[in-house]
């Protein structure tokens, strides 16, 4: 496969500190690539963050409107079938009063409305898509992956499913948690797919050294108890996509320690709906590094991907098959 990498920018002054990217390829041909930035993680002046990718260069980032005097957290991009390009995103202190956000672009990225509360008078730890992207299934619904951590032992998943393309939600009950080691596995930031069956299938970040994973066999509504795989998780973020040929891709950090280094991070492919994984590359492997919280997404026969490095920048690949650029 054909590799590109670039950061998105080399510094934003008086910013030192990003993580949690997202990334969206529009029609037009630019790309959009969010994120948080500030001081640092759960400072008041951390905010959303964004770049446009255009004619192969990428503007000056640029905060999005919400200034309130609390920390932000963890955007995610989505189109709408109507066009509107949807940013979600956290604010709160501490995650467990995490309120999900969201303003809306209807010309590409150049302009945003006014942030709003995605859910009114939800203070459940946070609505929507928690850090991975939403899918749109082939039953016409929204599927959010969620997660929350009112409480750190309870970090428990689930679906918010959205059925007017993410103006109202109704969320599912929690994927039941399996025990492991005389305790719950803690479970959160999900990633979906959706085989040629209709099934929706997640895999979830947890601390117990290995990726879980979890089944619906009803377009998303309920799910099925997680059960472990062999994947390697170092409770950090994890996030595939399924591509039009039906493989899934991964991106992750291989590491099987609960709170393990962020290093190296790898891109897996699997070709038996999710079953098994193999290496495709090695897109970082740096000793003591933090490259991490990838985002992945697939468009016109090419993966988009994004990823913390080192909390200093955020990097930005394409890798198409070969022959295409």
């Amino acid at each position: 496969m054909n590799i590109k990498k670039e950061f998105v920018y080399e510094k934003i002054e008086n910013v030192p500190s990003c993580h949690a990217s997202t990334v969206l390829p529009l029609p037009d041909g630019r790309v959009i690539v969010a994120w948080f930035a500030g001081e640092h993680e759960k400072n008041d002046n951390v905010r959303i963050w964004f770049s446009v990718k255009e004619n192969g260069k990428w503007s000056e980032p640029a905060k999005i409107p919400s200034e309130e005097n609390v920390p932000h957290w963890n955007p995610v991009l989505d189109m709408r079938n109507d066009g509107v390009i949807r940013l979600y995103f956290k604010k709160g202190k501490e995650i467990k009063d995490w309120v999900t956000w969201y303003c809306d672009s209807a010309d590409g990225g150049k302009t945003w409305t006014d942030a709003r509360i995605l859910v009114p008078d939800d203070y459940s730890g946070g609505r929507g898509p928690v850090k991975n992207k939403c899918i749109r299934t082939s039953q016409g619904l929204l599927l959010a992956p969620a997660s929350s951590e009112i409480t750190r032992p309870l970090w428990r998943c689930f679906i918010d499913v959205s059925r007017d393309e993410g103006d109202t939600w109704t969320r599912c009950d929690y994927i039941v948690r399996p025990r492991k080691n005389f305790g719950l596995v803690r479970m959160i930031q999900p990633t979906l797919w959706e085989d040629d069956n209709g099934n929706i299938h997640a895999l979830m970040r947890t601390d117990k050294g290995r990726v879980y994973k979890s089944h619906s066999y009803d377009g998303g509504l309920t799910w099925s108890k997680a059960e472990r795989t062999d994947i390697p998780n170092n409770n950090s973020g994890i996030d595939c996509v399924r591509a039009d040929d039906g493989n899934i891709y991964l991106v992750y950090n291989p590491v099987e320690e609960n709170w393990g280094g962020r290093s190296p991070l790898e891109l897996a492919v699997s070709t038996d709906n999710g079953e098994t994984f193999n290496t495709v590359c090695v897109l970082e492997n740096e000793k003591g590094g933090e490259f991490s919280y990838p985002a992945i997404t697939f468009y016109n026969n090419k993966l988009y991907i994004t990823y913390t490095y080192n909390r200093k920048k955020i990097m930005y690949c394409e890798v198409g098959k070969e022959g295409n650029n």
